[in-house]
C-alpha cells in the first residue's frame, strides 16, 4: 500500500478546475470502495451516525492523497425495487406512465433535508480540504428511472409537454438541492452526475438533449458560480456532439469519466485541454487488466502531458469499484509522488 502523505490543500485541484498548473501533481477521483476505505483508514464508521460516515470518507480521501473528499445528500427519487443482478435494465423500476402517475407522485422537496453535517464538519477537514457536493443523480437519469428509458423515448413523440414538465420537475428540484448546498464554506466543489451516452451515441438526440435536458444544467453551473465553486460534469458516454455544449453553453468548468473505447484521455487532452479540465481517465478495465508497470508508465505519461499546460488531475475513467485491485490503484496514485 502506497499511500500519499501530504496534507490537503484544495488550492491544487482549484488550479486544475481553472486550467492552470497546480503547484504538485494532483487526484481526482468520483468514489472509491468500502474496502478501501477501510483499508487506508483501520477502521469502520458507524454507519447510522451520517457525520461519521462522512469522516470516515474524508480521511480515506486524504490518506489517498487528494485535495478535497466527495459527499452527497440525503435527498432522493423514489423508485420501484429493481432486481439486484450484475447489470439492471433501463426500463425496470419505473413509476411515472402518465399525467396521473406523474401528478401522484411524492416528489422529494430538498429544503426539507437537514444539511447541517455540512457545517458541523468544518473544523474536521484537515489542512485546506474541501467537499465535492455530489447529486442524487442527474436530470436524465432520473427521468430514465422514473418514467423508463424506453417509454421516455416513445413519450418525447406522443405526449411531449408531460416529458417537459418531468424534466422540468426534476431539474427545478435538483437546482434547488445545489443552491442550499453549494452555499456551505466547507462545500469546494459542486459535481452534477448524469451519464448522457452509450459506447456510440448519446442516449437522446444532442437537439433533445439541448432542448430537455442542457438548460437546466446550465442553471446548476450557474448557481455553483453564484457562490463562487467550480462546477464538473461526471457524464458517461460518447460526448463528441455536445462537448462544445458542455464548455462553451453549460460552462462546466470541469469534465470527468472518460473511456478508450470511446475516446481516450490522451485524445481527448489533446482536443479539449485548455477549454476545460480534464478529469481521471485512466480507463477502469485498463486499471484491471494491465499490469502494474504499465499503470505506472501510463500515469506518469497523462501527468507528463499536462506539464505545462495543466487543467489535467490524474485519477480513473469513472470511479474505483471493489473488483480494481488494489496494488493497481496505487500503482496509479504513486505517479504523482514522481
Amino acid at each position: 500500500m502506497n499511500l500519499i502523505h501530504r496534507v490537503p490543500d484544495f488550492d491544487n485541484i482549484l488550479a486544475v478546475l481553472n486550467c492552470e498548473v497546480p503547484k504538485r501533481h494532483t487526484l481526482f477521483e468520483f468514489f472509491m470502495n468500502d474496502n478501501l476505505y477501510r483499508e487506508v483508514t483501520g477502521r469502520t464508521p458507524s454507519y447510522n451516525d451520517n457525520l461519521d460516515v462522512l469522516k470516515y470518507h474524508i480521511d480515506a480521501f486524504a490518506a489517498c492523497g487528494y485535495d478535497y473528499a466527495p459527499v452527497w445528500g440525503k435527498m432522493s427519487f423514489k423508485q420501484a425495487a429493481r432486481k439486484k443482478k450484475e447489470t439492471i435494465s433501463l426500463n425496470e423500476g419505473s413509476v411515472i406512465y402518465d399525467r396521473e402517475t406523474f401528478e401522484n407522485y411524492e416528489w422529494p422537496d430538498p429544503s426539507l433535508d437537514d444539511y447541517s453535517y455540512l457545517e458541523q464538519i468544518r473544523s474536521y477537514l484537515p489542512g485546506n480540504m474541501k467537499l465535492m457536493i455530489v447529486g442524487p443523480n442527474g436530470l436524465l437519469e432520473n427521468a430514465i428511472s422514473l418514467v423508463g428509458y424506453e417509454r421516455l423515448c416513445i413519450m418525447i413523440y406522443e405526449d411531449e409537454n408531460l416529458v417537459i414538465d418531468i424534466f422540468n420537475k426534476i431539474g427545478s428540484i435538483l437546482l434547488k438541492y445545489y443552491d442550499i448546498t453549494a452555499q456551505y464554506d466547507s462545500v469546494g466543489i459542486v459535481m452534477s452526475n448524469d451519464d448522457w451516452g452509450f459506447k456510440t451515441q448519446t442516449m437522446l438526440s444532442p437537439q433533445q438533449l439541448r432542448k430537455y435536458v442542457f438548460p437546466w444544467h446550465k442553471k446548476i453551473v450557474q448557481t455553483a458560480h453564484k457562490y463562487g465553486k467550480p462546477a464538473v460534469l461526471h457524464s458517461c458516454g460518447y460526448a463528441d456532439e455536445i462537448m462544445n455544449d458542455i464548455i462553451y453553453d453549460m460552462g462546466y468548468d470541469g469534465k470527468h469519466s472518460f473511456e478508450d473505447s470511446i475516446r481516450s484521455i490522451e485524445d481527448s487532452y489533446e482536443k479539449w485541454g485548455g477549454k476545460i479540465a480534464l478529469l481521471g481517465g485512466v480507463d477502469v478495465d485498463f486499471l484491471i487488466r494491465s499490469s502494474v508497470e504499465d499503470i505506472t508508465r501510463r500515469s506518469r505519461n497523462l501527468l507528463e502531458m499536462a506539464k505545462y499546460a495543466g487543467g489535467y488531475a490524474l485519477g480513473s475513467g469513472n470511479s474505483i469499484p471493489d473488483y480494481v485491485p488494489m496494488e493497481k490503484y496505487f500503482a496509479m496514485t504513486a505517479a504523482v509522488l514522481d
